[in-house]
This record gives C-alpha cells, sequence and structure tokens, in this order.
C-alpha cells in the first residue's frame, strides 16, 4: 500500500491533449442542450437551487473530508477523493434521471448551474480540503500547483465551452440541435476510448492496485447518494427532486478530475486508480438505481 503514493500511471503529451478536447467537446454538446430557461426555473424555485448547490458543493466536499479523517486512507486516494468530491455532477446524470422518472428539466438546471459554479468552486475545494488533511497536504506542498493554475484549466474546459454552447443554441437552435444529438453521444464514445487506451498501457499498476480503493470507491459513492437523497428530503421536496438530487449528487465528472489529475500531478497513482474507479463504479450504481425507480415509481 505505501508504494500506491509512488506509483504513476503513464499519460503522454499527445492523449493529454486529446483528453482536454474531447472533455471540452463533451461539455459543448452538453451546453447545446440548455437554454437560459433552465437558469429561470431554479431562480423561481429558490430551494431546488439551494437543496443542489448546498448538497453537492457545499455537503459532500466536507463529508468526503470527514470520511478521510475516519478511514485514514492513503494520501493519494485521499487526494483522489477530494478531487472527485471537488467536480460538478457527471453530464449522463440528466439521462439517469429520465431513466429514473425524476425531474429531468431540474437535473438539465443544475448541470448548467452546477457547471457554472465548479468553475470556481472545483479549485476552491479541493485546493481548500487537500490542505486541510495533513497527509495531503504535504503531497501539495510537492506538486506545482496553484488555485489559479486549476481555475485557469477549469475555465476553459468547462466555462468557455458551456458560454459557446449556449451561444449557438440561443442564435441557431435547429442547428444546435442537430448538433446536440451528433456531439454528445460521439465525443462521450472518444472520451472513454481515451482513457480507456491510457488505462489498457497501464493495465498491470491498475490491476495491481485497484484492490485497494474498490471499498473505499463504492462506500465513498454510497454516501454521496444518500447525502443527495437526505438533503432534498429535509428540505421537503417531492419523490421526483429527490431522486434527481441525489443523482446530481452521486454521479460525479470523474472526466474532469482525471483529467485534472493528469495535468497536475502527472497521473498520480492513488488518484488517478481512485477517480478511474469512481468513473466506473458511478455508472453502474446509477443505472441500478435508475432502473429500479423506471420500474418502481409512478
Amino acid at each position: 500500500m505505501q508504494d500506491l503514493d509512488n506509483v504513476t500511471i503513464n499519460f503522454d503529451a499527445n492523449g493529454l491533449w486529446l483528453l482536454n478536447i474531447a472533455l471540452a467537446v463533451v461539455m459543448f454538446g452538453v451546453a447545446l442542450g440548455i437554454t437560459t430557461t433552465d437558469f429561470k426555473l431554479l431562480l423561481k424555485e429558490p430551494k431546488l437551487l439551494v437543496a443542489g448547490v448546498l448538497s453537492q458543493f457545499v455537503l459532500l466536499p466536507l463529508v468526503t473530508f470527514l470520511f478521510v479523517l475516519v478511514i485514514e486512507p492513503q494520501p493519494s486516494i485521499a487526494l483522489g477523493l477530494f478531487m472527485v468530491a471537488a467536480c460538478p455532477g457527471g453530464n449522463i446524470s440528466n439521462f439517469m434521471t429520465h431513466l429514473a422518472k425524476g425531474n429531468t428539466a431540474l437535473s438539465i438546471s443544475l448541470t448548467a448551474f452546477a457547471t457554472v459554479l465548479a468553475v470556481f468552486l472545483t479549485p476552491l475545494n479541493f485546493e481548500l480540503y487537500g490542505n486541510l488533511y495533513q497527509p495531503t497536504a504535504s503531497v501539495l506542498q510537492t506538486v506545482n500547483i496553484s488555485f489559479l493554475e486549476l481555475l485557469k484549466l477549469v475555465s476553459l474546459i468547462l466555462g468557455v465551452p458551456l458560454i459557446l454552447g449556449m451561444l449557438v443554441r440561443n442564435r441557431y437552435e435547429a442547428l444546435a440541435i442537430k448538433l446536440s444529438k451528433l456531439l454528445k453521444p460521439l465525443s462521450i464514445i472518444v472520451f472513454i476510448a481515451i482513457v480507456c487506451i491510457a488505462f489498457y498501457k497501464n493495465l498491470d499498476v491498475f490491476m495491481g492496485y485497484v484492490k485497494h480503493v474498490i471499498g473505499i470507491g463504492i462506500t465513498h459513492n454510497i454516501i454521496a447518494l444518500l447525502l443527495g437523497f437526505l438533503v432534498a428530503k429535509l428540505f421537503g421536496l417531492s419523490l421526483k427532486n429527490q431522486k434527481t438530487i441525489m443523482i446530481e449528487t452521486g454521479i460525479q465528472n470523474s472526466g474532469l478530475g482525471l483529467l485534472l489529475i493528469f495535468t497536475f500531478f502527472d497521473g498520480l497513482g492513488g488518484m488517478a486508480i481512485i477517480a478511474a474507479f469512481w468513473g466506473i463504479w458511478h455508472i453502474i450504481s446509477g443505472l441500478v438505481l435508475s432502473l429500479y425507480w423506471s420500474r418502481n415509481s409512478n
């Protein structure tokens, strides 16, 4: 286990550029389906907005920090957990919410709002909790990373594509709808392919150490899902909205987390492995949950 903090995932510069572009295109494709009406929906129902933001950007990073204090994982795994918790919701949450018979309009609205907030809050939460936990603070001191560098990259990957996509949707609606149908599945397939190739090249490392993160990753994901559900319930939201907040909190953009890990931490083993496993597991857990609700909800 001690070696895990020193393991690195090899990912060349060309692959990193492709990963950057693929993630930006994924975000652009998502933004093509977002309108200003989605933001207005949240402003008209502030309770939904507060519940979503509180669950995803305030409580999940905090609960993750407490989880790390309790289990005391290797510093690189702890950093990976902080990174995943700091990321916004994953772009497949809208599909899962629809499948679960949740509030799809709310899911889309929260995705849009969370993306805007993530430009600032993802770097802020990661830096805050990464430095609050002494073992990870020691690792961060050895890495050439700053809040402004994180902010810059997250802005380029999330903020710019979001603005461009919404502008295209606003001015050329018919074109945006056609592009969205093409880009979203295509870019996600390309993104998954790039990540799969990277891990195929490091299969021995991944298979050798993944056993150390399976239990942690599954437990953390369950905590995230339950947190979203409990927050929504405490706010007195309907079951439809409870399912939506739950999925938005438990389905994280681990792809963004992996990109930041490869960019700033040279694929630090524990970070990359926990983020990659989280990315696989949250799809499984989200689909199982969504399928269950699709058959057992009115």
